[in-house]
């Protein structure tokens, strides 16, 4: 299964690289779980665009769920 968070525009550009973000695949890590899901990312220096949509939805979530474990 892949998960993808990708934004509806995908019209960001790396701040220090000054280059645009694309979709890629990444490993979030939280409490010794890895989840690789697709992200916005700067192919030159590897920054990942989060949305904070994304961080204090279905993140937020799946941290509730681990913790409370």
């Amino acid at each position: 299964m892949k998960l993808s968070f990708l934004p509806e525009d995908m019209n960001w550009t790396c701040s220090p690289c000054g280059i645009a973000l694309e979709p890629g695949m990444v490993e979030l890590h939280y409490m010794g779980n890895v989840f690789k899901v697709e992200l916005p990312v700067c192919r030159k220096c590897g920054a990942v665009l989060i949305s904070e949509e994304l961080a204090l939805g279905r993140m937020l979530q799946v941290e509730q769920l681990l913790e409370d474990k």
